[in-house]
């Protein structure tokens, strides 16, 4: 962790000159850049459906990213000296604060507050926009229809493969399905509501790439089958 807490402090330094004591803030929203650089090809891979391992690493391996910064943010010493960076700020708030210190400290609208409310409504514009686009593709992927015994009787009868059965309240539990995973995006704002300031700067930083980097995707592959079409 102390190879991380320098980084971040080394980052940040390079940052003052420019955002002041924000700049710790902008060096965590910098190396979560990094961090999201490094795994996109994978985050590519699980887009074009590589292999099923491929959809859960960039997820897996940015565990112990998030466990750091936890941990930094939230222990008073790193190596058996001082943690210099809960000395910074994001505006009036400390990074290593919480929304309920914040709370204690000035009430929801105080100098405190102000700045996990700001932070609540970005993750809550990421959060909608994901919901608005995963809702989409939803409701424009295609749903087996749903096949009837008589059909599968005439397929047995005919010496063909029966198709798969798919009965029509299975078709009706995946449509609703379809409406309500994305309203799981929203739960990242109950983790920043417990986490510290900085460890939801990382949520929202990586959130938010992760909702542009798949529309970015889903552009390009619908502008290469675009020119497919056209080419024939």
């Amino acid at each position: 962790m102390s190879v991380f807490t320098h980084l971040v402090a080394q980052l940040g330094r390079l940052l003052e000159p420019v955002l002041a004591e924000s700049a710790t803030a902008a060096a965590i929203v910098l190396f979560t850049v990094l961090v999201r650089l490094a795994l996109h090809p994978l985050s590519r891979a699980a887009f074009r459906g590589a292999t099923p391992v491929a959809g859960c690493l960039p997820v897996l391996l940015q565990l112990p990213v998030f466990f750091v910064m936890y941990r930094a943010f939230s222990s008073a010493e790193v190596g058996g000296a001082a943690n210099e960076l809960l000395g910074h700020r994001l505006f009036a708030a400390p990074l290593g604060a919480r929304w309920t210190e914040a709370l204690g400290d000035g009430g929801l609208l105080g100098p405190q507050g102000l700045v996990f409310l700001g932070l609540f409504a970005a993750i809550g514009v990421v959060a909608a926009w994901s919901a608005v686009r995963g809702r989409r593709a939803a409701a424009n992927a295609p749903v087996p229809a749903p096949v009837l015994p008589a059909a599968l009787a005439s397929a047995g009868k005919g010496g063909g493969a029966a198709p798969a059965a798919v009965s029509p309240e299975q078709v009706e539990a995946m449509r609703k399905l379809g409406g309500v995973l994305p309203l799981l995006s929203f739960g990242t704002l109950v983790t920043a509501a417990v986490v510290p300031l900085a460890a939801g700067l990382y949520l929202l930083t990586t959130t938010a790439w992760s909702v542009a980097e798949r529309a970015w995707l889903q552009y390009r592959k619908d502008r290469a089958g675009e020119g497919v079409r056209s080419s024939l």
